[in-house]
């Protein structure tokens, strides 16, 4: 289920921690685990599992805490806009709705095309840059006007 390469990076992570500990590992490996398949099934989060020695509903458990991690399917590119108050009031609403129409999707669904799933965040601790949004888990961006919408939008077409 898991990819040689997968479970290097985890033992990585692993090594970090006290032998018996393994465990403290978990939201890396979920992470190394979604990046090799793109969300987390049951059986990825029961292959972590297996993998780290603890109880399948423990890594469920922080996989459905999290908003970073996706336990149904994704578009290739997930989109998560900070709906929190600061970035509402320095324009996080208008940008939303503006991903909204230009991709004909609300918050928790995926173009028909399968390129972009819109999620709606909490607090991204970039309240200066409003609006904020995240790319992927991985690339923040900021102060998102509609232009810097335009351009983000059709780089990620590519």
């Amino acid at each position: 289920m898991l990819s040689a390469e997968a479970l290097k990076k985890i033992d990585r992570a692993v090594a970090k921690y006290p032998a018996d500990r393994k465990q403290s590992a978990v939201m890396h490996a979920l992470a190394v685990a979604q990046g090799e398949h793109g969300w987390l099934s049951p059986d990825v989060m029961e292959a972590v599992a297996d993998y780290l020695g603890m109880p399948a509903i423990a890594v469920q458990e922080v996989a459905t805490f999290y908003a970073m991690y996706d336990t149904s399917p994704v578009g290739e590119s997930k989109i998560t806009i900070c709906t929190n108050l600061p970035c509402q009031l320095g324009g996080g609403e208008d940008a939303a709705n503006y991903v909204k129409q230009k991709l004909g999707i609300d918050f928790n669904e995926t173009t028909a095309d399968g390129k972009f799933t819109l999620k709606e965040g909490e607090c991204m601790g970039a309240c200066g840059d409003a609006p904020v949004m995240i790319v992927n888990n991985t690339k923040m961006c900021s102060f998102m006007s509609r232009e810097k919408i335009d351009q983000m939008l059709e780089e990620l077409s590519k």
